[in-house]
């Protein structure tokens, strides 16, 4: 059977290219991955990220592994509820999918129509404690202000159908413990729901993909075969 490709969305701040060494070690492995490039510019909005997910859902021959990072991993969950016949496996890396009427992200200030990356101050711990000085300068200097309309976008939720397509939580700066202790408190209702949930453990911060990046293509590429 033909594994399926991988689509990659960035969580806040980031762009396609956060992705690149992942990218390059799913080939090592004969996975092909597209990265995701989300519209944010001025007056972008949730709509138009969820639609760039799909073009590239709907552009691949087969069905795709949709993986989502930080709060992508709600537009993950978005493109399962609109394609969830053409998402094989949903991949969240660190986050978790906000539920029907939620706020997609509004999580900082808004600035002059962007949100805009707040500092290390909030990452402080165990998020961020695998990122040296340089690899914090880097990322403040790619960082892309989130457009307004995408951080408070209202996130809508519509087939239940959803529910059926299988998903793998990979926990970074928390355990797969923890997030079993959070779903059995109720805190995670989308994933409560999930017919297939597999928790999967990754020693690093908030951002793997930067600073385990080939531990993480291992695990993506074990997925959708």
């Amino acid at each position: 059977m033909t594994a399926e490709q991988l689509v990659l969305v960035g969580g806040l701040w980031t762009d396609a290219p956060v992705w690149s060494e992942v990218v390059a070690g799913l080939a090592e492995r004969g996975r092909q991955a597209v990265p995701v490039t989300l519209p944010v510019g001025a007056g972008a909005t949730l709509s138009d990220q969820v639609d760039a997910v799909l073009a590239a859902v709907d552009a691949a021959p087969g069905r795709s592994v949709v993986v989502g990072h930080s709060a992508a991993c709600t537009l993950a969950w978005l493109a399962a509820d609109a394609r969830p016949d053409r998402v094989a496996t949903v991949v969240l890396i660190g986050g978790f999918p906000q539920a029907d009427g939620a706020a997609y992200a509004e999580f900082f200030a808004i600035e002059d129509g962007f949100m805009p990356f707040p500092g290390w101050a909030p990452f402080d711990g165990p998020d961020a404690a695998d990122l040296d000085e340089p690899a914090r300068r880097a990322f403040e200097a790619a960082a892309v202000p989130v457009p307004e309309g995408v951080a408070r976008g209202v996130v809508r939720l519509t087939d239940e159908r959803r529910y059926g397509v299988p998903v793998v939580l990979i926990c970074p700066e928390f355990t797969p413990a923890q997030a079993r202790e959070w779903l059995d408190a109720g805190e995670l209702p989308e994933l409560a729901r999930a017919e297939h949930l597999d928790l999967v453990d990754i020693d690093s911060g908030h951002w793997p993909m930067l600073t385990r990046p080939a531990e993480l293509a291992g695990l993506l590429a074990a997925t959708g075969r």
